[in-house]
C-alpha cells in the first residue's frame, strides 16, 4: 500500500501527457465526437491493463530469451503507427457522402496497445518497479493493471472532449484537414523518441 500513491503517479504521468493514444482519441472527438468515440476508450481502458498483466505475470520475460523480438516489434509498431498517421490524415467530414473514414473500434484499440512504443516504455517501468514480486506477485500486477485502467477512462474522456470543443472551429474541409494532417504528423513524431 505505501507504494499507490507513487505508482498512481506514474500511471497519471504516463497516462495524461501527450503520446499516441491521446493525440488519437483527441482526433477521433474533433472527427466524430465523445459517442463515437467511446470504444476507442473502452479498447484502451481494457488493452492497457491486460498488457500490464500479461507484463507483470511473465509475458516480459520473453524479449529476455528473444531480444530480437524488440526490433521486430519495433517495425511493426512504427509500421502500424504509419497507417494509423495515413488514416486520421485521410479522415473526412463525418458527415460527407460516401465516407468510409471512422474511429478506432474496441478490438483495434485494445491491439494498438501492443504496438504502441509509449505504452511498452510506461508497463516496463510500472512492472520494474511496483510489481518486482517483492510482495505478492499477482497482487502487485492486478493493483498496477486496475491503476492504469482506472485512469485511462477519464483520461480518454477529457482528451476526445477537448477534440470536441475543437471542432467548432472545423467548420469547412481545408480547416478539418489541416487538423488531422497535424494531428497525424504529431502521432508519429510522438513515438520518435520511444523508438529511438
Amino acid at each position: 500500500m505505501e507504494n499507490l500513491l507513487p505508482l498512481l503517479g506514474l500511471v497519471v504521468v504516463g497516462v495524461v501527457t501527450p503520446g499516441p493514444n491521446n493525440l488519437m482519441v483527441l482526433a477521433s472527438g474533433a472527427n466524430w465526437g465523445l459517442f463515437r468515440t467511446l470504444p476507442h476508450i473502452a479498447g484502451i481502458s481494457i488493452g492497457f491493463p491486460v498488457m500490464v498483466a500479461a507484463v507483470g505475470l511473465g509475458f516480459g520475460a520473453v524479449f529476455d530469451v528473444l531480444p530480437q523480438l524488440r526490433d521486430i516489434l519495433k517495425i511493426v509498431a512504427f509500421a502500424f503507427l504509419l497507417w494509423l498517421a495515413w488514416r486520421i490524415a485521410r479522415a473526412g467530414r463525418p458527415d460527407a457522402i460516401g465516407s468510409r473514414a471512422r474511429p478506432l473500434s474496441f478490438i483495434e484499440a485494445a491491439v494498438f496497445q501492443w504496438v504502441n512504443p509509449k505504452a511498452w516504455a510506461i508497463v516496463f517501468a510500472a512492472v520494474a518497479l511496483f510489481a518486482d514480486g517483492a510482495g505478492n506477485q499477482l497482487v502487485e500486477v492486478g493493483l498496477a493493471a486496475a491503476a492504469f485502467g482506472f485512469v485511462c477512462v477519464p483520461n480518454g474522456i477529457i482528451w476526445t472532449l477537448f477534440g470536441s470543443a475543437i471542432s467548432r472551429f472545423l467548420s469547412d474541409d481545408t480547416k478539418r484537414s489541416r487538423f488531422n494532417v497535424t494531428m497525424a504528423v504529431l502521432l508519429v513524431a510522438s513515438v520518435i523518441p520511444t523508438l529511438l
